[in-house]
């Protein structure tokens, strides 16, 4: 075991499936690693504010399918992470937690841990820091910390924390927890004072968290302790072991542990936050015009007001409208009353009862791979045309289809095409047919993004059509 960890030791949950903001938002790239309020992700934000020197290199926790967007999107702004782990199963906040607290344990001796969503939007300001500071004390001397935003308005989308009487300088004993209200019952306590919005954001050493877990949920502990103990590493992750972490109860820390300890204090804070969970959320904390419109992208508004309109692919007008939220991907376009935009969440789950338009909750007409991504431009019974884009120095899997044949025509960069042993190096508008079974792989040996047209014939033209031989991400 090494020596204790003097610094904050950040674990960032990263492995949500947000569905409140699709059709952006979908399984196969959910809100965390896109871009709502700036030039980089929300995960990418969350990562800029641990890059402080009190922090040390943060804990990761996600899933297999978003293990490559992690890994990507810290390499882009040159961020080293102490560990990616992997979740074998979709499990809630506590088994995640108990397994990086385990793991940090292990590594950092009995370190102090903020535990962070990859989702939330916040400022980082004096009272950020200042709070942060008051939590880190505390939780020092042995108590279980919570963050509570002092709340603006009354919000029926939150869970509530009443305070009591302080317990250390700038923390305050957690008189209870309050389950999301109606807003009456909001109104009430914003009007009282003393409640907070719990924002799900916590610090504490790993050994008190742990030994209060052992002793208020000890199947959840015993579980994420044997998946640690039984994982492996792969690449730059760390797989936990299924069986055990399979077996942890499905329940958030919040349950779990925090409102049944005895050592557990807030930290009341009041710089800018929110946790982006529905669309008028991101309207909230954009730029608006004088109109109180927030429109981002491809967009033209004319006589409308306080509406968020956003296209990330066709040009959108509105006109004459008020309070309504327009969200348009790709493939699918969302309109709806901004102020009623908490009602995504159930018409998603509607949408994915329907085969007809399940996958749309699902995927993207553009999926991202580690090599760059591809985006289907028409599909027919027996063909199929994409854009594929390779990023410089990356290159695709050596593999086969048993089921299809492929031409690729480049339209900038430069293509090297192995083909059955061959190599070829391609340029601008130059092409290959690529016939039924052969093995072959495609590389960007260049120094700009390589963008080809891929079209695609045969019997049977499904993702699951691949044979992989080798393959630089441990796929094959």
């Amino acid at each position: 075991m090494q020596e204790t960890e003097t610094r904050i030791v950040p674990v960032i949950l990263a492995g949500g499936q947000g569905t409140r903001l699709w059709p952006l938002s979908r399984s196969a790239r959910p809100k965390q690693f896109l871009n709502l309020n700036g030039d980089v992700s929300l995960f990418q934000q969350t990562l800029l504010r641990v890059s402080d020197e009190r922090y040390a290199a943060p804990i990761v926790i996600t899933n297999s399918d978003y293990r490559f967007l992690v890994a990507e999107q810290a390499q882009e702004l040159g961020i080293a992470l102490a560990a990616i782990v992997l979740e074998p199963v979709a499990r809630n906040t506590a088994p995640a937690i108990a397994a990086a607290s385990v793991l940090a344990e292990s590594r950092f001796g009995d370190a102090i841990l903020h535990i962070l969503a990859s989702d939330h939007a916040i400022d980082v300001d004096g009272d950020y820091w200042r709070t942060l500071d008051a939590a880190r004390q505390a939780a020092g001397a042995g108590m279980l910390v919570t963050f509570g935003i002092v709340p603006t308005s009354p919000e029926t989308g939150y869970g509530y924390i009443e305070a009591g009487g302080s317990v250390a300088e700038g923390a305050q004993r957690v008189a209870r927890f309050i389950e999301k209200p109606d807003i009456k019952r909001a109104e009430e306590m914003v009007a009282a004072g003393g409640y907070l919005w719990n924002s799900g954001m916590f610090m504490f050493s790993a050994g008190t968290f742990l030994a209060e877990a052992q002793a208020l949920a000890p199947d959840v502990v015993e579980q994420a302790r044997l998946s640690v103990e039984n994982g492996v590493s792969d690449l730059d992750f760390f797989r936990l072991e299924e069986k055990s972490f399979s077996l942890a109860p499905n329940i958030s820390i919040d349950y779990a542990v925090f409102e049944k300890s005895g050592k557990v204090a807030v930290v009341a804070v009041s710089y800018a936050w929110s946790d982006l969970g529905s669309w008028d959320a991101v309207w909230k904390i954009g730029a608006k015009d004088e109109a109180g419109n927030v429109a981002l992208r491809n967009v033209s508004l004319a006589n409308t007001q306080r509406s968020l309109v956003l296209s990330d692919h066709a040009h959108v007008v509105v006109d004459g409208l008020e309070d309504v939220a327009v969200i348009a991907s790709e493939d699918a376009v969302y309109v709806g009353r901004l102020s009623s935009a908490q009602n995504v969440g159930a018409i998603v789950k509607r949408l994915r009862t329907d085969p007809a338009t399940a996958g749309l909750t699902e995927i993207h007409q553009t999926a991202y791979r580690p090599w760059g991504g591809y985006s289907s431009i028409l599909m027919g019974g027996r063909f199929q045309v994409k854009r594929l884009f390779v990023k410089p120095g990356k290159k695709l899997s050596l593999q086969k289809h048993h089921h299809r044949a492929e031409h690729w025509v480049v339209v900038s960069g430069t293509a090297e095409v192995t083909v059955d042993g061959e190599t070829k190096v391609l340029t601008e508008n130059q092409s290959i047919y690529l016939p039924l079974g052969c093995v072959h792989r495609l590389a960007n040996p260049g120094k700009i993004l390589l963008e080809l047209i891929e079209v695609q014939t045969g019997s049977y033209l499904g993702e699951d059509d691949i044979v992989r031989i080798d393959d630089d991400f441990g796929r094959a």
